[in-house]
């Protein structure tokens, strides 16, 4: 059996994820971090992508937004702005928002607005992503 860490995924809207873990997979800014009971304490950045949680034997996908994690060797807790369950993500939702924030990026916009026309997208096209690997 593996060893296990208690791991806490918190979303600006509610504490998403509160139980043990095997291992995950995180996001980075530098790419997939995976984290196992043990691991060096370090804070990293999270971006928009999917984690994956191993527990039981089991690996469970969510989708996550920006955000940080903060890893110890006994627990993680990670701190997104957003995360969601496949089954959660409403599919035409997301294809709309994947075609407004495509819209808005051809349109000419300041640079602000251009960076969040390109959050907006990677969000969308991530929810796309995730829910196309539950079926």
């Amino acid at each position: 059996m593996a060893d296990k860490f208690k791991l806490d995924i918190i979303a600006s809207d509610r504490h998403f994820y509160n139980g043990e873990a095997e291992m995950i997979v995180l996001p980075g800014i530098d790419g997939e971090y995976g984290i196992m009971s043990g691991h060096e304490a370090m804070v990293t950045a999270i971006v928009t992508g999917e984690i994956d949680i191993t527990a039981d034997g089991e690996v469970k996908t969510v989708a996550v937004s920006e955000g940080f994690a903060e890893i110890k060797p006994e627990s993680v807790v990670i701190i997104v702005d957003s995360a969601e369950w496949p089954e959660e993500i409403d599919i035409k939702r997301a294809e709309r928002a994947k075609e407004r924030a495509e819209e808005k990026m051809r349109q000419k916009q300041s640079q602000l607005e251009y960076y969040h026309s390109k959050a907006a997208l990677a969000r969308a096209m991530n929810r796309l992503k995730v829910t196309s690997k539950k079926f």
